[in-house]
């Protein structure tokens, strides 16, 4: 699976993104599927993820509440809506693919194929 985040950008507090992350093969609804971030100097951190068929969420205290997680598997697509942002949101934004089950998906040892990443920043 070769997976492409897109939609990052500048934007001021409280305002929303939409990250989008394209997904190549026809094995994507599969996957277990999440959205990391990494800020400057600090390590790569879960944000949300998504089950196959997206019945269940999983979230980061962090963002419980501004960000929600969906996925079309018609499309191969899994989207990050980011809403309230805060100037510490400010981070590169991962989609990653999981291969195996549910337990574990709040670590990046779980999955399997990254994106390259996107730029969101969020001023004050």
């Amino acid at each position: 699976v070769q997976l492409q985040a897109s939609g990052g950008g500048l934007v001021q507090a409280g305002g929303c993104l939409r990250l989008s992350c394209a997904a190549s093969g026809r094995t994507f609804s599969r996957y277990n599927m999440g959205w990391f971030r990494q800020a400057p100097g600090r390590e790569r951190e879960f944000v949300l993820a998504i089950t196959t068929n997206g019945d269940r969420i999983y979230y980061a205290d962090s963002v419980k509440g501004r960000f929600t997680i969906s996925r079309d598997n018609a499309k191969n697509m899994v989207y990050l809506q980011m809403n309230n942002l805060k100037p510490e949101d400010t981070a590169v934004y991962y989609c990653a693919a999981a291969a195996g089950g549910e337990y574990g998906l709040v670590s990046r040892s779980s999955y399997n194929y990254w994106g390259q990443g996107t730029l969101v920043t969020v001023s004050s």
